[in-house]
């Protein structure tokens, strides 16, 4: 049985596996239309979400199965007090896979190690999100056809970004990647990551407050949102919400091909403007994430097809 709660549990040969198994459902999704009949994935979302909640309800209904939700913690047991461990175990008696988002960094790995089913991370705190990162990663693919060789820069909140931090680690795998990391000197990315990932890899990355100056140089530019559910204060979240905000005008240095990357939700910080740019990729995210997670129910479900 196996458990998805960090991009790096997956290699890169199997990242290569399920891009191709998502390809073919885009290709032939009647081909898994039954894939799944009689399975059921519980959604236990102690976080608001939209996205990521209903791409992975449609991606189990559209292999044929069925779904059990918990939409927030005070519609469960966790309003009482209930561990994550204790969920988890419940949970297995109920379904045969289960995807967690929880506010505590950590938590989708504790449920792992209490379940008798398998447990997909669907982000933890400003952790980890690798089934976001499997969207940015077929998104990627499907713009490029590569990831080796790619400038790519991450724009605004890179502290608590748990999108930036899983899409990072995968990209270090690949050759020939440089990262620049553009964010206001208060939402800089972790020194832990710079040294774990980056500088453990051999990735060449460079850190700047300017994104103009930088733009010229990118493939791909990933925007993120200012979270205001990760302050500790509002006054420190208005000083810093608009640090970023992408505008045609931005992009009059940038190349034709680049591809702007955003896991949403969006607020004001890429301009709707932009949205009839041919290099806006961000709904298309939205929608390759539900193939990627179409494509790792299967995997981690063991189904064939």
């Amino acid at each position: 049985m196996r458990h998805l709660t960090d991009i790096n549990e997956l290699t890169v040969g199997e990242i290569s596996e399920l891009i191709a198994t998502a390809e073919d459902i885009i290709s032939d999704p009647k081909k898994y239309s039954d894939a799944c009949r009689g399975k059921k994935l519980a959604t236990l979302f102690f976080e608001p979400s939209t996205r990521t909640r209903l791409s992975f309800e449609a991606a189990m209904y559209e292999l044929g199965g069925n779904v059990l939700s918990v939409s927030s913690a005070g519609s469960s047991s966790a309003a009482k007090g209930e561990s994550v461990a204790d969920t988890a175990k419940t949970v297995s008696c109920y379904a045969d896979i289960m995807a967690m988002r929880h506010p505590k960094e950590g938590a989708p790995l504790v449920a792992s190690m209490n379940s008798s089913i398998p447990v997909i991370n669907a982000g933890d705190g400003g952790h980890n999100h690798p089934t976001q990162t499997l969207a940015d990663l077929l998104t990627i693919w499907r713009e490029k056809g590569r990831f080796d060789n790619l400038t790519v820069g991450f724009c605004g909140d890179l502290k608590f970004g748990r999108t930036v931090h899983s899409l990072i680690s995968a990209l270090s795998r690949y050759t020939g990647i440089k990262i620049i990391l553009i964010s206001p000197e208060e939402l800089k990315l972790p020194s832990y990551i710079k040294r774990d990932v980056l500088k453990a890899n051999g990735i060449e990355y460079k850190q700047t407050t300017d994104l103009i100056e930088v733009m010229p140089e990118l493939d791909i530019l990933y925007m993120t949102r200012v979270q205001r559910e990760r302050f500790f204060n509002e006054e420190d979240y208005l000083r810093l919400k608009d640090s970023y905000i992408l505008t045609p005008d931005k992009l009059k240095t940038a190349k034709s091909d680049l591809s702007i990357l955003h896991p949403l939700p969006r607020v004001n910080e890429i301009a709707v403007s932009i949205d009839s740019d041919p290099r806006a990729c961000y709904f298309k995210q939205v929608l390759n994430g539900k193939y990627m997670r179409m494509a790792l129910i299967l995997k981690l479900l063991e189904v064939t097809v």
